[in-house]
């Protein structure tokens, strides 16, 4: 690993090929889902172990309703089982869990897991050495859409001036609010896109693609990504 100021504080991940592995596997659909899960937990130890801070995860996007009903359920389903055996060890590893997303859209089971997740990891990491958050109903244009309408009521009702429209401002109305925006951030499975994924937060990160699928994505893989952006120069825009 390298040298700690070379580190990335915040990574976030597109994590993409588990419907792939499946069929390459000759397995259906909601085994590579769970094989994804699996990959989670590794790469979230992963993250404690490499000193990273935050850790962002896309894991259900606003484009994923578009999915069969029953893909849809294993996903809730499986989402649900993830916290409840997971829970005790994610605490005891001090990771504290964030949503970003419009939670409210899922079922009240579900939506009831997430809020119960944020809570328990809250109560009991007061000093978290690693935070996730996971993306769930997310997409950059929904979340840009919700931006601008808070704005827009918060300019009637608080007459705000135009120039206190900063960089700063807007970044308070975004879903990602207090969290720093990601210095790295990883996609698996072959595809060079961001998929309506923190386009405004990944205006200065650093992109890192790789050909293996969410399932396969060990530690090992992780790390090379790491290493290569230890070695690169971010300039900002500057020389």
């Amino acid at each position: 690993m390298s040298s700690k100021e070379n580190i990335p504080s915040h990574i976030a991940i597109i994590m993409d090929g588990n419907g792939r592995w499946a069929k390459l596997n000759n397995k259906n659909r909601s085994f590579g889902h769970r094989k994804g899960s699996e990959t989670v937990i590794k790469i979230v130890e992963a993250s404690s172990e490499f000193n990273i801070k935050y850790l962002t995860l896309y894991a259900f996007s606003t484009e994923n309703w578009k999915r069969p009903e029953e893909e849809k359920k294993y996903l809730f389903k499986l989402l649900k089982d993830f916290y409840k055996k997971e829970i005790k060890r994610l605490t005891e590893n001090n990771v504290l869990i964030k949503h970003i997303g419009d939670i409210t859209a899922f079922p009240k089971d579900v939506y009831d897991t997430i809020i119960d997740t944020e809570r328990e990891t809250l109560e009991k990491c007061h000093n978290p050495k690693l935070t996730v958050i996971i993306a769930l109903n997310y997409g950059f244009r929904d979340e840009l859409k919700n931006a601008i309408r808070n704005i827009v009521l918060d300019y009637k009702d608080k007459d705000l001036s135009l120039d206190s429209i900063d960089d700063t401002f807007i970044s308070n109305y975004l879903y990602t609010k207090d969290i720093p925006d990601p210095d790295l951030i990883i996609r698996t499975s072959g595809e060079h896109r961001l998929s309506n994924f923190l386009m405004y937060q990944a205006s200065y990160s650093e992109f890192y693609f790789t050909d293996v699928l969410w399932p396969d994505f060990s530690k090992e893989e992780y790390k090379k990504a790491i290493d290569e952006y230890a070695n690169r120069n971010r300039r900002y825009g500057g020389l």
